[in-house]
């Protein structure tokens, strides 16, 4: 099955994820085993690329502010930036390699062992037991990372300033309330339940529609990767040309 192909049976699985969320079974131990695997076991990741980022952004950036005599805009240029475009993209970055990844190996795996069409015979629905809690899973759970990654991020960012450039925590945290708006945070979240429902319904349906055994499994995780990292990027692109138009600023520089 080509790309293209592969790519049309996930928009049909997306809605057949929508038919069951609201006429379906809801498999609570199942879900509640995906939750687990995409927000507790992924949690140190993303805190550990929060505040790699962070903190490489924040050296690069403080040294030229300081340079033009705009230390106090360093820490909302900051939690713009990490509020905006980074958390959000790095933390569905990171779910998209950790999990989406294993949601294909694991549904490609069951496909060509014919355990799915076990769960047809036994009249289970497929895509109620399998795909639905990963869905709600990563709906849920990327968001809460990415508010997460946010803090984290922002900390670490105050940290090297204090530490290295010796700003006031005062000044770093003024600068940030001043820039940062309640919609940079409700559009961070937005983006991070898009990037959440497209990592598992790409994971779950290159899985799904996986043949040629071992072999079969391997190339399906990584298309289904590198397809969900494409899909981040260009559903970013959007996203950020439709929740910033024009030339407004919300910055509040008092």
């Amino acid at each position: 099955m080509n790309w293209f192909s592969r790519f049309l049976e996930s928009i049909l699985l997306t809605g057949q994820v929508v038919l069951r969320l609201f006429h379906g079974r809801l498999y609570r131990r199942n879900t509640v085993e995906q939750l687990s695997l995409v927000g507790t076991e992924s949690l140190l990741v993303v805190l550990i690329t929060a505040l790699v980022i962070s903190g490489v952004f924040t050296i690069q950036v403080a040294r030229e502010f300081i340079n033009f005599g705009a230390s106090s805009a360093i820490g909302g240029v900051l939690a713009l930036a990490l509020a905006r475009e980074m958390t959000p993209v790095l933390t569905a970055v990171v779910v998209a390699g950790r999990v989406g990844s294993a949601f294909a190996a694991e549904l490609g795996t069951m496909e060509v062992t014919e355990q799915i069409d076990a769960l047809r015979v036994l009249r289970t629905n497929p895509v109620e037991y399998l795909v639905v809690p990963r869905v709600i899973a990563c709906a849920l759970m990327v968001p809460i990372l990415t508010v997460i990654s946010l803090i984290t991020g922002i900390l670490g960012g105050l940290l090297i300033c204090v530490s290295r450039y010796g700003l006031t925590a005062s000044s770093f945290l003024n600068s940030a309330q001043n820039f940062l708006a309640g919609s940079d945070l409700i559009f961070s979240v937005i983006k991070a339940f898009v990037f959440g429902v497209a990592i598992a319904i790409i994971g779950c349906s290159w899985g799904l529609t996986t043949t040629g055994g071992a072999k079969g499994v391997g190339r399906s995780t990584t298309a289904a990767v590198v397809t969900a990292l494409l899909t981040i990027f260009i559903a970013n692109f959007f996203m950020s040309w439709l929740f910033f138009p024009g030339t407004g600023s919300s910055v509040n520089m008092l």
